[in-house]
């Protein structure tokens, strides 16, 4: 059986997304992957494009209210917030808090920008490679 892992975050646009769509493409053999925000919005195009560089295609994936998992359990639960609220969720057996730099906080150029999208998407991917493929 699967483990259940839910990425939550504040707005569940682009750190949450990128790291559900990379364990799915890369441990999903072993994994379920989700993720939720409080405040959801829109999955953020910019994610989805530097996914799509990996070969990960994320662009399927929407935006949930941590609401929808009320009551579901799950193995992980994977707080990716830098600073400002961090969500809490009851129905888990381990809680785990990864901060990563939100890139789309970044200001400058498209390319500054672009290249933000690409650390936090490596960052992410090899944070994950580190914490679940091992288990």
């Amino acid at each position: 059986m699967k483990q259940r892992v839910l990425f939550i975050g504040t707005n569940n646009a682009a750190r949450t997304q990128m790291a559900e769509g990379y364990l799915r493409a890369r441990y999903g053999d072993r994994y379920e992957a989700c993720s939720a925000g409080i405040a959801p919005t829109v999955l953020d195009p910019l994610a989805a494009r530097v996914m799509d560089e990996i070969g990960i295609d994320i662009s399927k994936q929407q935006a949930k209210d941590l609401a929808l998992f009320d009551g579901k359990e799950m193995d992980y639960v994977v707080s990716l917030c830098s600073g400002g609220v961090c969500p809490m969720f009851p129905w888990t057996n381990e809680t785990i808090h990864a901060d990563f730099p939100d890139p789309a906080r970044t200001a400058g150029t498209p390319d500054k920008v672009l290249a933000a999208y690409r650390r936090s998407r490596d960052a992410i991917a090899a944070w994950i490679d580190g914490r679940f493929r091992a288990k």
